[in-house]
């Protein structure tokens, strides 16, 4: 493709260097509204099959275990210091060989470093226990 500087003398018009766009802008659109025809409705509701009737009262108040992991990393069963982490995997242990397992509610303090925590989920994860969880996040929202 040339380009035309034109002449000082010239008598026909200079030509157009610029490539026309509008028919791109024409194409693009029709695929962008095409593109969007297509897209399926988003349904913002879960469909359950809900199970009929009541369902029957609980037998027995779950044992709840609570693990506090200090800003150190010093580790409290139920308010208890753990002096070591094989003390730690004894609880656990314990614990996960019962045949209803308490509920394991980890309650890390807002300062504490994050590998204190993973330790203590890994352990817990490692030796068997199936009902844990993290208590007291709201003071992590800022």
């Amino acid at each position: 493709m040339s380009m035309n500087l034109g002449s000082a003398g010239a008598s026909e018009p200079d030509v157009m260097v610029d490539m026309n766009t509008t028919p791109l802008i024409d194409v693009m659109l029709v695929l962008l509204i095409m593109l969007i025809i297509t897209i399926p409705v988003q349904l913002h509701s879960v469909n359950l099959n809900m199970p009929a009737g009541n369902p029957p009262p609980p037998t027995k108040e779950p044992v709840v275990v609570t693990i506090d992991i200090d800003f150190d990393g010093t580790i409290l069963w139920n308010g208890e210091t753990l002096g070591d982490r094989p003390a730690l995997q004894a609880k656990l242990r314990a614990a996960a060989a019962l045949p209803d397992q308490p509920e394991v509610h980890v309650r890390p303090n807002k300062l504490v470093e994050y590998k204190f925590v993973a330790e203590v989920l890994a352990e817990s994860q490692r030796l068997g226990v199936s009902k844990l969880g993290m208590v007291g996040n709201e003071q992590f929202v800022k």
